[in-house]
Formats: structure tokens, sequence, C-alpha cells
């Protein structure tokens, strides 16, 4: 009788059992088919996320000290094993947590990829008689370099093939390409981790062979006229660009000749080459100051000559022009003015006036041989003005939209009429004209083809106004599909920024950005201060101890985006990389509650450490940018937004922080530390994610289907926070 009562048991105890595994697993499939937000608390039964050990180290600075846990992250050789053991738990974490979104992921990948044409040719250059252009092919990550003599139907050339190149190496980017004035030689530098560091290597495009010589790690690269002769920039151990040499084919490399070195730390060194091919250029400077030196390209051996010493806080640029310099200076003129001078006297002292300065408007030029190319920017809107350097004569170039974007294209010769530049907008796509000058007729070359069946008609941009705590007018850019949008509040919406060093994020187009708003997503930029948008005094009241205009301004437009119904807090993501990044996570830190959804790329936001450590690439540089915060002022006025040293016991938003381990320019640890310290304090069940790519640096993923699977990881996890099941 008790054998067949624990029988019974036992057969009860496994129907149960089974019952329950059903139950779980019908459970499981119903999740995976809603792909439905998934919290931190939902999976802690069997999902935990790697909490970092605390090693206490502190900081004695201006009479306070700083204590930082997590201090133990920061690694400069990436070799501690204990470190990659974290990072690795990290990823595999955020893995884990994104399973469920693996079905999504491929939907969206392959959205992305099918709107691309994989297999197409950019615009040819003509350069002498050489046709020059890059191609892409299907399912090759790269860019092949080609060229064809004489016409067009000529037999094609391959002068570097990425692809081939970047054979078994996760990670490889092209730095400089630069052709011999001959054509014979190229000199290109190549980078296979991420760290920005690149080599040079000389190909002989007549044999296609390799010459022996090489160097590391090289910046910029320009020929002189005789094709033997070469300069090029070297880092120093920091990062820091800081010598010149130069290099005759044939001879060691070892025994190059430093033709000049920089010693002032927070100063970087360039060299091009002059349109006109009559001079190098070498270009030392900082954030805010330049100097700069000539030297004929056809006498190598001659000494650089100077144009103006240095002067703090002057910033000029050079267009040599047959037997003169145009200048462009912000010399007393804050959003530049362009001077003249000849040759033989190039000093500030003899400088004329040839575009004057107005207030409400930043200008820069291109200078061709016949005409000058002036790029202005008023309000936040570009505008190209055609100025016949022979007659005086000047005229403005119309463009359709009422919200666009304008770049110099590829223009490498001085004796022409055309002006190549491009086009987009946030619904037209990246499109090639050429301008001719004279007749001033322009003509399309190419559009980025959008396969799929993309109509322009079916998305609206616009431009809107939002008002910080100061009053001033922050500009908005929008796009969304004019029938998925209600101005109800019922939107998600992706609000985007940077707001740093005077960089314009200008509206563009983007293909992959589709997948948002073919699902009812409305994407915005914040034109924030700190960028270059409505010119030099916008910069400069989003820099040093203006820097918190930069953040007010964000979350005033975010507010007022969700005041005019745009979206809701439910429904809004932001998004910031690197120095915007910082801003991201300093409005997260002041107003959690005002965003659903962050993404923070390669974030700096670390940023009283990082700027303390002289020895990491760039950090005087930065000090014209942020300050320097072995100054109290500084130190106090950063410390009170640093988004590291402000991370708080409270609720934080869903956030998924990427970063690259090789990352030169905001190292790992950085947002490493910050997720680590954020785990360790925020109070909710939200989602907290770091994805490091192991192989790549400061850009992300180096192949463009790398990249795109990138964007499509980014995707789903909004969706699945959000809600939005396909």
């Amino acid at each position: 009788m008790k054998y067949k009562k624990n029988f019974l048991v036992n057969i009860l105890f496994g129907v149960f059992i089974l019952l329950i595994i059903l139950i779980l697993s019908c459970a499981e499939s119903n999740h995976f088919k809603s792909q439905k937000f998934i919290s931190e608390d939902e999976f802690k039964l069997t999902i935990e996320p790697p909490i970092a050990k605390i090693i206490q180290d502190t900081l004695q600075i201006h009479g306070e000290v700083l204590i930082d846990n997590y201090a133990w992250l920061k690694d400069k050789t990436r070799t501690n094993p204990e470190v990659i053991e974290y990072i690795n738990a990290e990823n595999e974490y955020t893995e884990k947590m994104l399973k469920h979104t693996e079905k999504l992921q491929d939907t969206l990948y392959n959205e992305i990829v099918g709107r691309i044409k994989e297999t197409d040719l950019s615009v040819p250059t003509k350069i002498d008689d050489y046709y020059y252009y890059t191609k892409r092919e299907e399912g090759k990550q790269y860019w092949v370099y080609c060229r064809k003599k004489g016409s067009l139907g000529a037999e094609e050339e391959i002068v570097l093939d990425a692809n081939g190149l970047a054979k078994g190496h996760s990670y490889f980017s092209v730095g400089e390409i630069e052709i011999s004035t001959n054509h014979q030689y190229l000199a290109y530098s190549v980078d296979t981790t991420g760290a920005e560091k690149y080599t040079l290597y000389i190909k002989d495009l007549e044999s296609s062979e390799l010459l022996q010589d090489k160097t590391y790690p090289v910046c910029s690269i320009a020929w002189v006229n005789d094709n033997r002769t070469l300069f090029y920039t070297i880092e120093d151990e920091s990062g820091r660009t800081d010598k010149l040499y130069r290099h005759t084919l044939g001879t060691d490399i070892e025994n190059d000749d430093l033709i000049y070195q920089e010693n002032e730390l927070a100063f970087n060194v360039w060299i091009y080459k002059s349109r006109n091919k009559e001079y190098l250029i070498l270009t030392t400077g900082n954030e805010t100051t330049y100097e700069i030196r000539y030297l004929k390209a056809d006498n190598p051996f001659d000494e650089f000559q100077i144009i103006q010493p240095r002067e703090k806080g002057h910033r000029y640029y050079i267009c040599p022009h047959n037997d003169k310099f145009f200048i462009v200076s912000n010399d007393n003129a804050e959003n530049y003015e362009v001077m003249v001078t000849s040759v033989q006297h190039p000093g500030k002292e003899n400088w004329k006036e040839f575009i004057p300065h107005r207030d409400s408007v930043s200008i820069d030029i291109d200078v061709f041989k016949d005409y000058m190319v002036i790029y202005e920017r008023e309000n936040a809107l570009e505008k190209i003005r055609i100025l016949n350097l022979n007659t005086n004569e000047d005229y403005y170039i119309d463009f359709p939209e009422p919200i666009y974007t304008i770049y110099s294209g590829r223009n490498p010769n001085f004796d022409t009429q055309i002006f190549r530049f491009t086009y987009e907008s946030m619904v037209t796509p990246y499109s090639v004209y050429d301008y001719n000058m004279k007749t001033r007729e322009k003509e399309l070359k190419k559009q980025q083809e959008v396969l799929g069946g993309y109509d322009a008609s079916l998305y609206k941009s616009e431009r809107i106004f939002a008002q910080a705590p100061d009053s001033t007018m922050i500009p908005i850019s929008l796009v969304y599909k004019e029938d998925l949008f209600k101005k109800n509040g019922k939107n998600p919406l992706l609000l985007y920024a940077y707001g740093s060093y005077g960089d314009c994020s200008d509206p563009y187009f983007s293909s992959t950005r589709l997948s948002l708003l073919d699902r009812g997503f409305v994407y915005a930029i914040a034109h924030v201060r700190g960028g270059g948008e409505l010119g030099e005094e916008w910069y400069e009241q989003g820099k040093l101890l203006n820097k918190k205009n930069t953040f007010a301004d964000f979350i005033a437009c975010a507010e007022y985006l969700i005041e005019e119904r745009y979206t809701s807090k439910e429904k809004l993501v932001i998004e910031g990389a690197s120095a915007g990044g910082l801003l991201i996570g300093a409005v997260t830190n002041m107003r959690p509650d005002l965003f659903k959804v962050v993404i923070a790329d390669v974030p700096a936001v670390d940023v009283i450490y990082t700027m303390l450590d002289t020895s990491l690439a760039g950090v005087e540089w930065h000090y014209d940018e942020l300050g320097n915060p072995n100054d109290k002022e500084y130190f106090d006025y950063m410390k009170s937004y640093c988004p590291y040293q402000n991370v708080e016991a409270k609720e934080y938003p869903n956030m998924l922080v990427f970063a690259g381990f090789y990352d030169p320019r905001v190292n790992y640890w950085e947002p490493a530390k910050w997720v680590a310290k954020l785990r360790a304090l925020k109070t909710d069940n939200n989602l907290l994610l770091l994805k490091t790519d192991m192989s790549s640096g400061h850009g992300g993923a180096s192949g463009r289907y790398d990249y795109y699977k990138e964007v499509a990881l980014k995707y789903a996890f909004i969706f699945n926070v959000l809600g939005i099941e396909r």
C-alpha cells in the first residue's frame, strides 16, 4: 500500500513537472513571438548582471577627495585578464538579455541591407589623364579604389583593394590615400586595430609591387612634385601628431629627415598639398590657435616659410592663388573674414580685407583659378556663393528645400569651371552635383539609390524652435512619415544631438533611419549650443564655463517636443556619441524622468579623471574645449556636470551603452566605469546594457555589414523597450 502511494505521488509529481515545462515552453514561445519589453527584474532569477568589484581609489585635489571605486578597470595596455574578463561578462550579459530579439535583429538587418545597392560606384574624378573612383561589391565589407586612363571606357585598374588587405583582420581602415604627381606611386595608410595607429605603405602602380618604404604611426601624407619625395607626420607615444619627416623613395626610412617638431603639448601638426599644386602647407595648432608654414612643392629641400606666428585665439588658414594667398582668419572676426596678401609678404601686417566679417554669418572658402566658392552659414542654414575673381561678379546657388545639407565634393583641379558639391536633406538621398560656375548650370551626377521603392514625397522634414531657460531659441530639425504621424503625443521619437567643438549636426539623409520612420518614429536633431550651426558665438556659448548651456538646451528641446505632442516621456529615445555621449550622460543624470530609452555611443562620461591624465591622447588639446581641471574654477564646474561623478541612487531610464576596446579618443574604461557605477547605485529594474566591440575603436565596426548589424541591434533594443513587436 505504501509502495502504491509513493508510486502515485511520483506519477502526480511527474505530471506536475510536465505541466510546468509545457507552461514555461508556451510562455517562452509567446515571449519570443511578441518581442515585448523584458526588464532585468524578470530575468534576474536566471540571468544576473555582472557586478564589478569595488576597489576604492582616492584622489586629493583642490582640497577635495574624489573616490573612484572602479579605477581598476582602466588598463592602458589592454592586457589585464581581470579587466578583459569583466568586459566579456558585460558583453555576454548584453547578448543574453537581447537574445529574444535576435529574430527582430535579423529582420531589421535584412531590411537595412535590402535598401542599399550592394554593388555600386562613386562618381569618377578626373585628374590629368586619369579617372579615379571607388566601388563596392556585393557581399564585401570595404571599398575598392580604381582608376581608368584616358576615358571611362578604358580598362579598369585596381589601385587598392581594401577587402584583400583586410583579410585576417577583424578591423580594417584605410586612412590617407595620396597619388604622386605623375600617377605612378600610391602612398596610403592602414589601421588594423581601431586604435587609429596607421602604417604607411607605398605602392608602385606600374608594377603593383609594394616598396620597402614603410613606417608607423603615420597621420597625414603629401607628395612633392618630383615624384620621389613625400612628407609625412608621425604621432608620439601619447597619440599626439608632433613631427614632420621628409622621405625620398628608395632610401632607408629610418634615416628620414626630421623637418619640424612641435613641442607645445596642446598642438598637433598636419601636412597637405595646395589645390594649385604649387605649395605644401604645414599647419600646427589646437582647438583655438593655428600657425601655418609653406614650401614650394618643386623645392622639397628648401625650408618651410612661416605665414604668421601663432597668437593665442587666432585661427587662420591659407588658399594659394597665383602670386597671392587668400587667408581666412578670425582675428577680430569671430565668424571669420577673408584677407589677401602677396606670397612675398605673407605676414599679418600686410593682410588686406577681401571679404568683410559679418556678425550673423560664418564663412569658409575654396579657391580655383577664376572663381572663389564661399560657404556661408546663417541661422543654421547653409548657402554657397560663387565669386568670379576676374570680374568680381557674385551670385548664390539655389537649393530646392528649406532644410538641407551641402558639402564641397572632391575638387582636386585648380584650373576648372566645374565645382562639385554634395546635397542631401532628411528626405532627399545623398546627391552629387557638378556645377558650372560660368554657365550656372547644375548637373546631377549621382543620387544614392534606395532600393525597395523609396518615395520622398511620403516623408516630411521641418524645423521648429524650443526656448532654452535663458530664452535662447534652439533649432530642432525633424523628419517623419506623414501618414504615420499625428500630433497627439503617441509617436515614438528619437532625439539626437552632439553640441561640441563647434561641429555642426546638419540634417542628413539615412536609409537605415527608414526602419524607424516606417514604424511611426519621429527623428529629431537638436542643434544645441556648443555646435557651430549658428556661428562661432553659438559654439562659444556651449564650451568651457558655458558647457551646461548644451545640456539645458537639450532638455528644453525634449520638453518642447513633449509639450507640443510630437511624443511623450514614455516614447522618447535619446542618443549621442563621443562628446555627444557626454551630453547624453549629463542630461540622464539631470532629468532621468524625461526619457524612456538612452543610447550612449562611445560616451565621454569620465571627464575629470580623463582630463587629469595627460598621458592620454590629446588631453591638453581638449583643455580649450572643456577646461583644465587642475584649475579649481574649471574643476568645480566640470564636477558639477560630469556624468560619472554625478551618478546617484535613483531611477534611471533603460540604457544601452556602446564602447570600442581600442578606442583612443574615448577609452573603453569611461563607459565601463560609468555602467559599473550605475549598476551599483540605480534603484530601478530598467535595462542597463554595455556592449564593447573588442576589435574596434571610436567609429565602431569598420566593415559596412558589421556596422548594419550594430544598427539593427540598437533598433531592436529600442523596439523591445517600447513594445514595438515588428
